[in-house]
């Protein structure tokens, strides 16, 4: 790995859609709840969901303490969340499970993930990347949505 790789996987995009975590607060009221943690980086994502009468996502709020990566990619997931079906942040999350393992493309289906393209070339990021998904998915099963 050059010395420019982290310049490229860290790039102002990622690093500020990371800030905007602080607008997806965790708080007790939202019923569908899950944490996932990646064994290889200690990273741990803990979400709170609230569907609308029609199901679809109405609220949600998050706590993270991860990487820049896992940070990022929680913030992508919550700022395009709000009335989203479950069934699409579901194929978004195997999407980017694919993408990560090489099968297919950055999933389209969801809107802003460009700036987590430079991860696929960083496997020891993967994880943290598919982390908030991962969450989001178990506590949508929680409850069957």
């Amino acid at each position: 790995m050059s010395a420019s790789a982290p310049t490229r996987l860290y790039s102002p995009a990622l690093l500020g859609l990371a800030t905007g975590l602080a607008q997806f607060p965790l708080t007790l009221d939202l019923p569908l709840r899950a944490e996932a943690r990646s064994r290889s980086c200690g990273s741990v994502i803990t979400i709170g969901l609230a569907l609308d009468d029609h199901r679809a996502i109405a609220r949600i709020g998050l706590q993270v303490s991860a990487c820049a990566i896992g940070q990022a990619s929680a913030a992508l997931l919550a700022r395009s969340a709000i009335g989203a079906d479950p069934a699409l942040l579901r194929e978004t999350a195997a999407g980017l499970a694919a993408w990560l393992a090489g099968e297919g493309d950055l999933p389209a289906c969801w809107p802003g993930l460009a700036p987590l393209a430079p991860a696929l070339g960083h496997p020891g990021r993967h994880g943290a990347l598919l982390l908030p998904w991962k969450a989001a998915c178990e506590a949508l099963s929680s409850r069957a949505v």
